[in-house]
């Protein structure tokens, strides 16, 4: 009898199922279990289908019995992101406009996860459209911090970190624009990667050439969330801007080593945003564990102005016809942030391309001096699940939903590769993750230096 738990590591299951040492369906059962335990409170995963993940169960313990070559994730239970479409499976996006919406195709995403060999048992739960680092929305309602459920569990792919982090689920999905796996990972006490551009590919998109959005990996661990990001990476022709680097150059084994390496950390990247204080004293505490350290940052001006005009413009593409057909059915603040996208000019997109250009070539100049640079996740603990976004930082008032995000959405607009790797707690015992970033394509390297932090932390 296997002594495999839901705190397990994916790859401990996903070997243990491989050996036959536990079935996929007593594998199904420990983690239906935790969710039953669980999920009533949190509201992390929705749209469960028991029966249909009982249905898929067995039909993975029947190909391995059969003899069949399995997917490196085979017989391990999964929930993908509201967000992603999932063949034959409600998928809401978060919106009462979608509240029974049944797609009749994968995902790009979700079509590499489920010929990995997962067993689908449903999806986690994102803010309305995936707009904001809180979530909440209309047809499901809000989703809980699992470590203090009084707060949030940060967005938009809270559902996916808090399902992890209660072991609902040993692996998650999401996708991130302005911080949505980092910020919930920090939330949350897991690890979330915002990917290099192109290097997790996806299909179908409104625009092959927006490329402010891309989708990612979750796990409670480094090593578990190479083992997905090698599942998820790799080019596909349905993909032009897809980097040619195979999943298997991510994979596990890492071999990660903080010895020698050139770091940059800044808790504030010179005055760029408001921190705080709790948050800023486990950054700064970094420091600790690395040899060469020094007190720098790049210049990222632009920026803010980058990414606010980029994504206003993204959601009224997107979003504008919708809204102008449905205006009482989005939450107001994204209403207001697809109407800002209204008044944009072709000259202000222009500029907006051509400062993410300038920044892009700051950064590739930057990390020729340092290997990684190390700065908070989010710039706040997680805040009251009651409010939709904190109001205030230090005294110092946020004025919109996305003052307090600036952390990581600056760093979006790089393109270069981030990651949140658990780093220490408030003094109320809250989860506060440092977030790591590293050369655009340099995601495995940085992956071992992220593995060799999650070590020296214990």
């Amino acid at each position: 009898m296997s002594d495999l738990t839901v705190a397990s590591t994916a790859r401990e299951m996903a070997a243990a199922v491989r050996r036959r040492d536990i079935s996929a369906r007593e594998l199904l059962d420990l983690h239906l279990d935790r969710i039953a335990e669980r999920n009533p409170q949190l509201n992390a995963i929705v749209s469960l289908d028991e029966e249909r993940a009982r249905a898929g169960a067995a039909e993975a313990d029947r190909a391995l019995a059969s003899g069949a070559e399995v997917g490196p994730l085979h017989g391990l239970p999964f929930a993908f992101k509201d967000t992603h479409a999932v063949a034959g499976w409600r998928t809401t996006y978060g919106s009462v406009l979608y509240a029974d919406h049944v797609p009749d195709r994968d995902d790009l995403l979700v079509e590499r996860v489920r010929r990995a060999g997962v067993v689908t048992i449903g999806k986690t739960n994102v803010p309305e459209f995936a707009a904001g680092s809180h979530t909440f929305n209309r047809v499901f309602g809000t989703t809980l911090n699992p470590v203090d459920p009084t707060r949030s569990a940060g967005g938009s792919s809270g559902g996916a970190a808090c399902a992890l982090a209660s072991g609902m689920v040993p692996l998650a999905d999401g996708s991130d624009m302005g911080g949505s796996l980092r910020n919930p990972a920090s939330f949350c006490g897991v690890v979330g990667l915002r990917p290099s551009l192109g290097r997790v590919p996806e299909w179908p998109l409104y625009n092959q050439w927006e490329t402010t959005s891309v989708g990612g990996p979750m796990a409670r661990n480094v090593g578990d969330l190479a083992l997905l990001l090698s599942v998820l990476a790799g080019p596909d022709p349905r993909a032009p801007q897809a980097l040619g680097d195979p999943g298997s150059a991510f994979a596990p084994p890492l071999d990660g080593s903080l010895a020698g390496l050139r770091v940059a950390l800044s808790v504030d990247l010179g005055g760029a945003f408001e921190v705080d204080d709790e948050v800023a004293a486990v950054v700064a505490s970094a420091a600790s564990i690395f040899d060469d350290v020094a007190d720098a940052h790049p210049v990222l001006t632009e920026a803010d102005d980058t990414f606010r005009t980029l994504r206003a413009w993204h959601f009224q593409a997107r979003f504008g016809r919708l809204l102008a057909e449905h205006p009482d059915a989005f939450k107001q603040s994204l209403a207001d942030n697809i109407r800002a996208g209204e008044g944009l000019t072709g000259a202000d997109v222009a500029r907006a391309y051509a400062q993410r250009t300038a920044l892009s070539e700051r950064m590739r100049e930057f990390f020729e001096s340092y290997d990684v640079l190390v700065l908070p996740v989010s710039q706040v603990p997680p805040f009251p699940a009651d409010q939709e976004f904190p109001a205030s930082i230090n005294g110092r008032p946020m004025e919109t939903y996305l003052d307090w995000m600036r952390a990581a959405y600056l760093i979006t607009v790089t393109g270069c590769p981030a990651i949140s790797v658990p780093f220490g707690h408030t003094t109320d015992g809250l989860p506060v993750g440092i977030q790591l970033v590293a050369a655009h394509g340099r995601d495995r390297f940085l992956l071992d230096v992220a593995s060799a932090v999650e070590s020296a932390v214990g």
